[in-house]
């Protein structure tokens, strides 16, 4: 029988490669398990520990350079389940400061998340504790030290503002895979809206450690670690010094100070009361804290009533129509209107306070007259050429909401309110299309009714008129990083549809409020000064005290909204107030210590 030798040889190849890869691996486990003392030593005696490198948080600096926001270390005390092996738990508890009952729990939580990844077990042990677990952290396997920072606030001041940061939630981790179980994010404020920018990028470090939980160098000689970039440090608009001020004088009161420089739409100070101390919600005892603040129902310190709170203007909207009759072209500098103690047209009357009669539109304002802007209105919806009020007050309505009113601004500040500028449609449904008209809803006139602002609105309408007609949307933070970043949304001019022209009355009013009108008493001498008292009634208590400022008259350099609640008329409370602020800011010294000796220690809490 004569035998292939082709397929025999064939077959011999085979064999021999299969030897020959055979061969190479003994050689191979060979070299690594016996000649190789450090492969084994991992195999045996090491472990890899993953370590994250948390970045530095990025620093917060108010408008001049001053610190309103640092770090300061922590650490926190981590654990890897599926290395723990037995130890002294009395001793380790004793360490901590916990019981047995603790240590197991957590233990358990931390195998439910995961064998093989490392949580957190502490977190932000004191540095005495720290210092102790060092010392010992050999005897515990699977326990290791992680150190990241925490936020520390040199100065105790704008917490609302500056906002707060705290640990993820499932659903953040779940969205963002830059986050893990443990990491810490902005909650609110500044930390919130500037996250991406402050929060840098985590690094890794990936240790090999032995038998006796000690760490024995890189892994692959730090070849697979990468290192953390620190976040990047904002400027912000803020003058600690005015916002530290503004803050003394809204002590022992309700309500908030809103501070826009006009010139940049950059916000000076933005002060809401009461407030809370910004320390009390970092670390350890945020959780414990923040819940005492929530459930302060009485003071509700948590509530940043500068962006939140939705009040009726009152007389400092009636600076608002004014310009807006003058655009819609049914009054001008020289109308008059009289006043006999109120406006009355058939069964309807709105009061108004003793005064000259009658006035012009510059008498107005000065005098606040109630009948006037009754008026006034009555002719912007129902006389100013349009076929129905409906048409009349959409148009109205385009001009009040060109100012800013009625609607969020696209700003860097989160949680903030739109306010209300009703619509034609609300009116339709609660009184009937077409049985509507100007008198219907004449308490909108007099910024009454179901009209709406916050008090960044009404800062933001001041500085609009400080402005003869534009504005920049306000926004807190000046500049992102040390190459100066500015967001190109804080640079565009917004001009209302209201022409520069009709502006100059309204603006000589505002100054003769001042110089001899309703805010006389808060008048500061050497700086000609433009503002509004306003009275926004409330329901459920004593009326809200508003005032609205800007100075100076000419090259204005800030415009300020001050809203005390519940103290009565504008010029009692809100106008001193604005009134310091705007000294304080401009001269840096105060020449009134009696009015702010008043403001100081005014205690308007148990106010109803």
């Amino acid at each position: 029988m004569r035998i292939n030798t082709r397929h025999q040889d064939r077959s011999y190849i085979i064999i021999a490669i299969f030897a020959f890869v055979a061969v190479v691996f003994i050689l191979r486990l060979f070299y690594i398990q016996v000649l190789v003392d450090k492969y084994k030593l991992s195999a045996e005696n090491n472990v890899l520990r993953y370590v994250t490198i948390y970045p530095d948080r990025g620093l917060i600096f108010d408008r001049n350079g001053k610190s309103l926001v640092e770090n300061e270390a922590s650490y926190d005390l981590m654990v890897t389940p599926r290395h723990v092996s037995e130890l002294d738990t009395l001793e380790f508890c004793d360490l901590l400061g916990i019981d047995t009952a603790a240590f197991n729990k957590r233990l358990t939580e931390a195998k439910n998340y995961s064998m093989y990844k490392s949580s957190v077990f502490e977190k932000e042990i004191p540095k005495e504790v720290y210092a102790r677990f060092q010392e010992k952290l050999y005897k515990y396997n699977g326990f290791y030290i992680q150190r990241r920072t925490v936020r520390r606030y040199p100065h105790n001041i704008a917490p609302h503002l500056l906002g707060y940061i705290g640990e993820v939630n499932a659903s953040i981790v779940e969205k963002d895979k830059y986050y893990k179980s443990g990491d810490y994010i902005g909650i609110s404020g500044i930390e919130k809206t500037y996250e991406k920018y402050l929060r840098g990028r985590k690094g890794l470090r990936i240790m090999m450690v032995d038998v006796f939980n000690r760490e024995k160098g890189h892994y692959k000689e730090g070849r697979y670690d990468t290192i953390a970039l620190s976040g990047f440090n904002l400027t912000t608009t803020i003058d600690a010094i005015l916002q530290e001020y503004g803050e003394k004088l809204m002590q022992n009161k309700k309500g908030s100070i809103v501070a826009i420089e006009p010139a940049t739409g950059e916000i000076l100070a933005m002060v809401s009361s009461p407030a809370y101390n910004p320390s009390d919600l970092v670390g350890r005892k945020l959780r414990e804290n923040f819940s005492k603040l929530q459930n302060d129902t009485a003071r509700i310190p948590l509530y940043n009533r500068a962006l939140q709170a939705q009040y009726p203007p009152g007389s400092t909207f009636k600076t608002i129509n004014a310009l807006v009759g003058q655009q819609m072209g049914v009054i001008n500098i020289n109308t008059r209107f009289g006043c006999a103690h109120g406006f009355t047209a058939g069964g309807l009357h709105v009061g108004c306070h003793g005064h000259a009669s009658p006035l012009n539109l510059v008498q107005s304002i000065q005098h606040s007259c109630n009948a006037w802007y009754c008026n006034a209105f009555w002719a912007m919806i129902d006389r100013s050429g349009y076929k129905n009020s409906h048409d009349g007050f959409v148009a109205w309505r385009n001009h009040i909401m060109s100012f800013g009113f009625g609607k969020k601004f696209d700003d860097d500040l989160s949680n903030e309110y739109n306010g209300n500028i009703p619509t034609p449609e609300y009116y339709d449904k609660y009184h009937g299309a077409g049985r509507w008209k100007g008198l219907t809803i004449i308490s909108l006139s007099i910024g009454q009714g179901e009209v709406l602002v916050t008090p960044l609105q009404l800062a933001n309408g001041a500085a609009v008129i400080a402005n003869r007609g534009y504005y920049y949307i306000p926004h807190v933070v000046k500049r992102i990083g040390d190459k100066g970043f500015v967001d190109p949304r804080f640079i565009e001019k917004h001009v209302t549809t209201v022409e520069s022209k009709y502006y100059d009355p309204v603006v000589e009013g505002m100054n003769l409020v001042m110089e001899a009108g309703t805010g006389h008493r808060a008048n500061l001498k050497g700086i000609p000064m433009c503002g509004k008292t306003g009275t926004a009634q409330n329901p459920h208590g004593k009326d809200h005290s508003i005032f609205v400022l800007f100075a100076p008259m000419d090259n204005p350099k800030i415009a300020v909204s001050v809203i005390v609640e519940n103290s009565g008329f504008g010029a009692t409370w809100a106008a001193p107030i604005a009134s310091l602020m705007v000294e304080k800011y401009l001269t840096d010294t105060i020449t009134r210590p009696d009015m702010e000796k008043r403001m100081f220690e005014g205690n308007l809490m148990g106010a109803k």
